[in-house]
């Protein structure tokens, strides 16, 4: 089938190709040829349809002879001479047509019923009058499937009788046949064949189908097969949508296949306007149930309508909530308190221009130090304060959320043992925090002997009071509280004087009385700090703190960290402990300065505090509020007073003179600490 595709050069060479059946090349632009010899070679041809492909010469009479040949259609070329079927034509040849050719005689075959078409040639001059030289009467081609042995019943309004006998609202639309072997449509036993299994289909794909009828077969413009059809419904008179859709389905998806002289096919269908048994011709009002039906049907569209839209609404309003966490402070005009600014208590907005004034222009001699984050600047305010500048790459968007949180935090909280904000710089692109300069570095870098500070047993209760006693404040008394969620050593700062100082809010969660069993979409934390239970459920509570609180008492025990080469210190810690021998057999594990130095009981209450802050459930730990009381309560049995603050300076102590890295190097100023690999945390 290649008609109408503007092909040229020589006719194709069909010789050879014994199961061909249908041929149609027409209206193409092949070179002029004479009549093909291969044309009587094509033992299953059907259909030869050649219509204006440059042909001239006389036709063979051994084409006629094909066994299974029923069409010949070659008009509009240069057939000549006299044309002659032969005795032996095919019993199934129905039609040739060779309409404005150049024949000039024909052949006659006594009792031939072929319908045969010579209109524009030279034998059907004026004034004959002979059947082929005239268009054939059309009405004994038309095929209409019969009823079954029964009588047609007229049927009111727009029901179809069926073949059946039974008026109903038929299904109904055109298959289009593109290459059936057959052309005359006169032959009903081609038809019957397509019914049937079209019968045969409906019934094996459990279709509500009666009957089906087929009627006017006719040839388009594209000389495709035409053939109207109509779907009748079983035991009612309509379809309902989900019959109708199965039915639409199996036409229009190849499920049906025809009998193979019909070639492939399309269908096209017509709207079926009676769903839900409406008769049109009726007159009848609708049902209270139809009715009902419409009302709940229009409900459940609105409905719908509506979820989308607010769905499209929390859509947009996520996207803008993900925005601004990536550009905390991207609605924020710094010359007005509009937008995104951050909410302040007692810290202050500076210009680039006053950070650049107070760090020497950033020169590298007031640079103490840098890492993933930035870099951090010591610089003098005009007032004489001494400030720690931690600046961020430019164009860097790393923390941003944090970065706006820490802001927030630190300015509402107001302790001695919690860093101090004094200010934060939001000015042509840069992003700046302004602290408290802090001269001892962290907790971390005193236990390992970094900072050249020694931190004896006496020293390191002090601390341990202090950040405890930051954590109950942000527990107990910030407004609103605040659940830190990344208690470590490298968080805890030590200032002149070695007390302790909370510091890095980037994680930090403010959490109100309703919130307090916030339930979070990320588990954040450090490995090793890190409570098991938020872990397994992800809920937050200020019990969370507790655990990582308790693990820091471990490492100021041991000086060592949480993890080490895979060894979790809660673990070995209570593997190790026996209460009923010396600081609980813990000797291997202790601190050598702890151990030598310690007021005798005071290790072993210490440690028992660490263990009920790691309790495996929240419930059963202590409240900071509890944990900085029982510190207060070892500090005063080891002759210590809890409420005096440190009496000497750094200086006095062990290795102060030893050079020192500044403490905003480490992690507790660069580092955020985002999400942790869960297969390495082993809390027991």
């Amino acid at each position: 089938f290649l008609s109408n595709n503007q092909l040229t050069g020589s006719l194709p060479n069909l010789t050879g190709m014994n199961l061909l059946n249908y041929v149609d090349v027409s209206n193409n632009s092949f070179d002029a040829t004479d009549v093909p010899p291969w044309f009587s070679s094509l033992q299953s041809l059907t259909s030869l349809i050649m219509e204006n492909a440059h042909i001239q010469g006389k036709l063979p009479v051994s084409l006629f002879s094909l066994s299974q040949l029923q069409t010949v259609s070659l008009k509009n070329n240069r057939i000549n001479g006299t044309l002659n079927i032969g005795p032996t034509f095919s019993s199934q040849l129905q039609r040739i047509d060779l309409q404005n050719n150049f024949i000039d005689a024909f052949t006659q075959r006594a009792g031939s019923t072929v319908q045969i078409i010579l209109i524009g040639n030279p034998i059907c001059d004026e004034g004959v009058t002979q059947s082929y030289c005239s268009f054939p009467d059309q009405s004994n081609s038309t095929y209409s499937t019969p009823p079954e042995n029964c009588t047609p019943i007229p049927c009111t309004s727009e029901k179809v009788s069926s073949p059946t006998c039974k008026c109903a609202y038929p299904y109904s639309g055109n298959l289009f046949f593109r290459a059936p072997s057959f052309s005359a449509f006169g032959n009903k036993t081609v038809f019957e064949s397509l019914h049937s299994k079209l019968m045969e289909t409906f019934k094996s794909h459990g279709q509500p189908v009666e009957s089906t009828s087929l009627s006017n077969p006719t040839k388009n413009s594209n000389e495709y097969l035409v053939l109207n059809l109509q779907v009748f419904p079983a035991g009612i008179d309509y379809f309902n949508r989900t019959g109708i859709s199965s039915i639409g389905f199996i036409l229009s998806n190849q499920s049906f296949k025809p009998p193979h002289t019909f070639g492939p096919f399309y269908f096209k269908a017509n709207e079926y306007p009676y769903f839900a048994g409406l008769d049109k011709g009726s007159g009848k009002p609708l049902s209270t149930g139809v009715i009902i039906g419409a009302a709940i049907g229009g409900f459940v569209l609105f409905s719908l309508l509506l979820f989308a839209g607010v769905y499209a609404f929390r859509q947009k309003k996520r996207a803008e909530t993900a925005s601004k966490k990536n550009d905390p402070f991207a609605l924020w005009d710094p010359n007005t308190d509009s937008g995104g600014v951050p909410q302040l208590k007692g810290a202050r907005s500076f210009s680039f221009e006053e950070i650049k004034k107070c760090t020497n222009n950033f020169s590298e001699s007031n640079e103490v130090g840098r890492g993933g984050y930035g870099k951090v600047y010591r610089g003098n305010l005009p007032n004489g304060q001494m400030v720690a500048i931690k600046r961020a790459v430019q164009g860097s968007t790393q923390g941003g959320y944090e970065f706006k949180t820490e802001i927030e935090l630190l300015s509402r909280v107001h302790h001695k043992n919690v860093v101090s904000l004094v200010g934060f710089c939001f000015d042509q692109g840069e992003q700046m925090l302004v602290y408290e300069y802090i001269t001892n570095g962290t907790l971390k870098d005193g236990l390992t002997g970094r900072s050249g500070i020694r931190l004896d047993w006496m020293r390191r209760l002090r601390i341990a009071l202090g950040a405890a006693r930051g954590v109950q404040y942000l527990h107990d008394l910030a407004n609103p509280p605040i659940i830190h969620r990344d208690i470590k050593s490298n968080n805890i700062l030590l200032d002149e004087r070695l007390n302790a100082k909370v510091a890095d809010f980037g994680l930090s969660k403010p959490m109100g009385e309703p919130e307090k069993g916030y339930v979070t979409t990320q588990v954040k934390g450090t490995m090793g700090y890190l409570d098991p239970e938020y872990y397994m459920t992800n809920q937050l509570t200020e019990k969370s703190d507790v655990y990582s609180f308790g693990v820091l008492l471990f490492e100021i025990l041991t000086a060592r960290s949480p993890i080490v080469n895979g060894k979790y210190i809660v673990r070995e810690v209570k593997e190790a402990m026996d209460r009923t021998k010396v600081l609980y057999n813990l000797h291997d594990i202790l601190d050598p300065i702890v151990a030598a130095n310690s007021a005798p009981g005071s290790v072993e209450k210490f440690a028992d505090l660490a263990l009920r802050c790691v309790q495996e459930s929240g419930d059963s730990r202590p409240t900071m509020n509890e944990v900085a009381k029982e510190i207060e309560n070892i500090m005063e049995s080891a002759g210590l007073n809890p409420h005096a603050e440190s009496a000497s300076t750094s200086n006095s102590y062990e290795g102060k003179g030893k050079d020192h890295e500044h403490p905003y190097i480490k992690e507790s100023l660069f580092a955020y600490s985002g999400s942790f690999s869960p297969s390495r945390l082993e809390p027991k």
